[in-house]
């Protein structure tokens, strides 16, 4: 980036702290590709590039007048992307890590009894093998601790179909903890 763009990025930054959505547009505009860019070598997949670009966007209204000029604003914004990236890894890693929580609610465990790493790997093959729906279900109400009510909204179905479906998981888990 030349001096000029970098100058350019300083006042389109002042005039957007003040409220100018056309100032903010214009920064927006250009450096959406870069955001995009690195959350895509960041995240090796270009969904999740788009999801990250789109949440960066949105998260940078807020977050525009906290930026103090002590980096450029190119560099100031790469890290909020960085930042961004490594929120999804680790909500990822917790959506896995909740395989302690649905061993015990399956009743498949009572507490964890030092085999976590096993359980964890048992579970998420086990959840990978669910019925699309079913799957859909527990990332819902076990993964994002939602109750029957919010998934079933999310999902479309009645909230009687949520709780079935909680049912089928506990079953065709126990089932399979049976088998093993």
């Amino acid at each position: 980036m030349s001096r000029a763009e970098a100058d350019s990025d300083d006042v389109l930054v002042a005039a957007a702290c003040r409220g100018d959505r056309t100032a903010f547009a214009a920064i927006m505009e250009r450096h959406y590709d870069r955001i995009h860019a690195l959350a895509w070598h960041l995240t090796g997949t270009r969904a999740d590039a788009d999801d990250i670009a789109q949440e960066v966007c949105c998260a940078l209204v807020e977050k525009i007048g906290s930026f103090r000029g002590e980096a450029k604003f190119s560099t100031w914004l790469c890290g909020i992307t960085y930042n961004a990236c490594r929120d999804l890894k680790r909500r990822r890693r917790s959506f896995w890590s909740m395989g302690e929580r649905l061993t015990v609610l399956a009743g498949l465990a009572a507490k964890p009894d030092g085999r976590d790493l096993h359980d964890a790997m048992w579970l998420k093959s086990a959840i990978s093998r669910l019925k699309p729906a079913l799957r859909d279900t527990v990332v819902l109400v076990v993964g994002q601790q939602l109750t029957h009510a919010e998934a079933a909204e999310i999902l479309d179905v009645a909230e009687a179909t949520v709780g079935w479906r909680m049912h089928e998981v506990r079953r065709l888990l126990s089932f399979e903890s049976d088998l093993t």
